[in-house]
């Protein structure tokens, strides 16, 4: 009868393992869906920065001058440190450190929120200076010019859109963490999340040449 009990037990114990096997399987199958759709969306709009750049390449070139190289560098350089400490944040987490996973987590958002400063400040004086879609300064130059800011503009908002939502994860990953529902036994949902964030960091090194170095 102990014996019978003690199979039973195995069984069930390697169905649940199967199960949380299944499960992770899942999540990281549907987070890597998800990021596929998301390289669509940007492909697309690379698609098409591409061809604009390729009618009207001088004035391209001339309208990158009115950007900011140090403040776009800066913007590169933020979004790769996050791109680390969201990683260690994972691995701290892995190895049973949920304090030293939370400080890198809390460190991923405040580097976020940096990216998000920036890019309101740079923003804000191309506004000031009449440099957006239907704004006098820019109505006055030529077609090219024109269509780079609309570029500009649609192509840095959605990726900073997408910088606040990842932000807005991590903070939840942050509280689920501090819970203890995040754990070195269960941690898929901070990962898929780190999946999210690096995706991010990738799109903006590529417009970061595409907008800051062509000029």
């Amino acid at each position: 009868m102990r014996y019978a009990l003690c199979s039973r037990m195995n069984i069930h114990m390697t169905e649940l393992t199967h199960t949380e096997h299944r499960d992770y399987l899942g999540a990281k199958m549907g987070m890597w869906l998800f990021l596929f759709t998301e390289v669509l969306l940007f492909g697309g709009m690379f698609l098409l920065y591409a061809v604009y750049r390729e009618t009207h390449t001088a004035a391209f070139h001339a309208a990158a001058k009115g950007l900011s190289t140090v403040i776009g560098a800066a913007n590169t350089v933020i979004l790769l440190t996050s791109s680390l400490t969201m990683a260690l944040s994972i691995a701290a987490i892995r190895r049973g450190k949920r304090n030293h996973s939370i400080l890198l987590q809390a460190a991923t958002i405040v580097l976020a929120l940096a990216f998000l400063v920036n890019k309101y400040f740079e923003w804000t004086e191309h506004i000031h200076h009449g440099l957006y879609p239907g704004g006098p300064e820019l109505l006055a130059r030529e077609h090219g010019e024109i269509l780079f800011y609309g570029l500009y503009y649609v192509m840095t908002g959605i990726h900073g859109l997408h910088v606040l939502i990842g932000a807005g994860m991590i903070a939840f990953m942050l509280a689920l963490t501090s819970r203890g529902t995040i754990s070195s036994n269960d941690f898929i949902k901070l990962e898929n999340t780190g999946l999210f964030w690096h995706l991010v960091d990738v799109i903006w090194i590529y417009l970061f040449p595409l907008f800051y170095l062509i000029a």
